[in-house]
């Protein structure tokens, strides 16, 4: 059965701040923010830098030159898109997303283009 790929208005590049989960003190990650990495809809996640960190055991190997790898290592793991908020620039402080329509005339043609703003302060995106 094949779902359809949703629109996500999450980009790659955000500002994000997590605003769900276990709170800073009991080790968890709510109330941080940082950049998105990296962005899946097909499963509606974001990957964001710094926040999620796991610890994943990477099984030892030898490399051609014969060096060994494996052990620990430290990695962020993806959120779900509905975990975080995009932060607006002027507040530094979670919004909602909008977008607004202009017009713009490029090469004497007039074209609508999508601008996205943050619904808290009125600001583009």
């Amino acid at each position: 059965m094949a779902t359809a790929k949703a629109k996500m208005k999450i980009k790659k590049g955000d500002l994000v701040q997590v605003i769900s989960g276990r709170s800073q003190k009991n080790g968890g990650d709510r109330g941080k923010q940082g950049k998105v990495i990296a962005v899946y809809p097909e499963t509606q996640r974001v990957l964001v830098e710094g926040i999620n960190r796991v610890t994943k055991h990477v099984k030892a190997g030898a490399t051609t030159r014969g060096t060994r790898t494996g052990g620990l290592i430290h990695a962020e793991a993806p959120l779900h898109v509905s975990n975080v908020a995009v932060v607006d620039p002027d507040k530094n402080v979670p919004t909602r997303i909008k977008t607004r329509v202009e017009m713009v005339e490029r090469d004497g043609r007039t074209k609508a283009s999508r601008v996205r703003v943050a619904v808290r302060s009125g600001k583009d995106l």
